[in-house]
């Protein structure tokens, strides 16, 4: 019964241990994602008009009305239906999509750089989370292995002592076999004789 004891002791020791990581683990990730609502809440004006500029460029509407001005530019100034004001090759248009193509880039960067700081922060959370259902998966292992401990020891201890009533049993004489059953009521207790139909009143 000692060794129950210590095992039991160890298990509750451990499950404390367990119980506190869980419970610090579980708080970071509440801090964590509390920081980064409030971070992503707190975006500057730069980074607002960053993240629309990509979002507009990256869409095909953009593309599409993009693509009709640059077909509108270039018939007007080859067929001179209005007054040539960019003939042939269009050096005045190659100036304007370099100009959006020189300011487009570090929008669409600095757009980018704040998205992989969400997805890291993201991945750490998600780290964390892996990280508590190991916890919690270990514990549960621990009580399965607690559970099964205390039944082996149960089991163990209920065998040995119908090992020893057993060795009384045959030990002893047949006179004397029901006193030593009545000696141990809660081991082998015989129950009340079966009454038969004929005894029936």
């Amino acid at each position: 019964m000692e060794l129950a004891s210590d095992i039991e002791t160890n298990l509750h020791e451990t499950e404390e241990r367990l119980l506190g990581e869980l419970r610090r683990l579980r708080r970071g990730a509440r801090l964590a994602l509390a920081g980064a609502t409030r971070s992503e809440r707190r975006l500057t004006l730069g980074q607002r008009v960053a993240d629309k500029v990509a979002a507009t460029m990256g869409s095909w509407p953009f593309i599409i009305v993009q693509s009709v001005i640059l077909l509108i530019w270039i018939i007007l100034n080859v067929t001179a239906f209005v007054q040539r004001w960019d003939p042939y090759p269009f050096i005045l248009l190659n100036l304007a999509l370099s100009f959006q193509a020189a300011y487009a880039a570090p929008f669409i960067m600095m757009s980018q750089n704040r998205q992989q700081d969400v997805d890291r922060a993201a991945a750490e959370t998600d780290h964390r989370v892996n990280i508590k259902a190991e916890l919690e998966i270990e514990l549960l292992h621990q009580k399965m292995d607690q559970l099964r401990e205390k039944e082996v020891l149960n089991l163990t201890t209920a065998v040995r002592e119908l090992a020893e009533l057993v060795t009384r049993l045959q030990s002893t004489p047949s006179g004397s076999a029901e006193a030593t059953l009545a000696e141990s009521p809660g081991r082998l207790a015989p129950g009340p004789p079966a009454r038969s139909g004929r005894d029936a009143p």
